[in-house]
């Protein structure tokens, strides 16, 4: 079963992704075990570190896997710094937190100006 989570910086100023609105980028990512853990070493246990750690193993450190796609939006370390703000008010089933902090699942990400969704493949 695929499940989507949806997060919006706030939903009351920028309003909902709409039928006509395009993700100014998207990609697949595997966030495989070494995206667990932070550049220091420490285990991420929030989705969003998890997802930020990614896409700086990917830019910024060359550490790719084998089912990661390269983005535009996220090499810039600004862009991913905003990263974790986009997926701020993340609304993540249980299951799907825990696949994502304690597993290596398949991920595609659609990047809009202020928010992201995730989809689990």
């Amino acid at each position: 079963m695929r499940s989507t989570i949806m997060a919006a910086m706030v939903l009351a100023v920028t309003g909902t992704a709409t039928a006509a609105e395009k993700p100014i980028d998207t990609y697949y990512a595997r966030l495989s075990e070494r995206d667990h853990y932070s550049s220091s070493g420490q285990r991420l246990s929030k989705v969003a570190g998890i997802i930020r750690q990614d896409r700086a193993n990917v830019h910024q450190f060359g550490k790719v896997d084998a089912e990661d796609e390269k983005d535009k939006f996220f090499s810039s370390k600004d862009n991913r710094a905003k990263l974790e703000n986009m997926l701020a008010n993340v609304r993540i089933s249980p299951i799907d937190q825990a696949t994502i902090i304690n597993a290596t699942p398949l991920i595609f990400v659609e990047v809009y100006p202020t928010y992201v969704v995730v989809t689990m493949k």
